[in-house]
């Protein structure tokens, strides 16, 4: 496998797919796709790991649910003068997968190996399980 490594981050106040997709595309300019940004406090020290075909993976109510493919990593200072990471994704974002994480605070490291396969495209349009079934099959390995 390639010298490749994933982020994966809680998506806080998102409650669905669905939700994360319509924010996503009310924060592009009008007809442009527009790279996705995320700012975070903390620099991945496993940067040119993450550039090298990484994506981040968000955790939707304790599931991950959804991927974007990292594009670069660029520096934002704060109206605070801090510096920060903006993680700039493709605005593009793949449905994954179920796969259960408990809360953690920041981004974590995510192996390409343990990561969460994309849905198949023709799965995308079904309508999504109930959240709870969703996690329930995710953590017993049911897929």
């Amino acid at each position: 496998m390639k010298n490749t490594i994933n982020l994966v981050k809680l998506c806080v106040g998102i409650d669905s797919f669905e939700q994360l997709e319509a924010y996503r595309a009310s924060r592009r300019v009008e007809g442009e796709d527009t790279p996705s940004q995320h700012i975070t406090r903390m620099w991945p020290r496993r940067e040119a790991e993450l550039l090298n075909g990484g994506s981040l993976y968000w955790v939707i109510k304790g599931v991950i649910q959804a991927r974007q493919r990292v594009l670069r990593l660029d520096e934002a200072i704060g109206k605070d003068g801090i510096r920060r990471c903006a993680i700039v994704m493709d605005p593009k974002l793949f449905r994954t997968e179920p796969a259960p994480r408990r809360p953690f605070q920041g981004w974590r490291y995510l192996d390409p190996n343990d990561s969460p396969r994309d849905l198949k495209l023709s799965r995308e349009k079904e309508d999504s399980l109930p959240h709870a079934l969703s996690a329930a099959l995710a953590d017993i390995g049911v897929r």
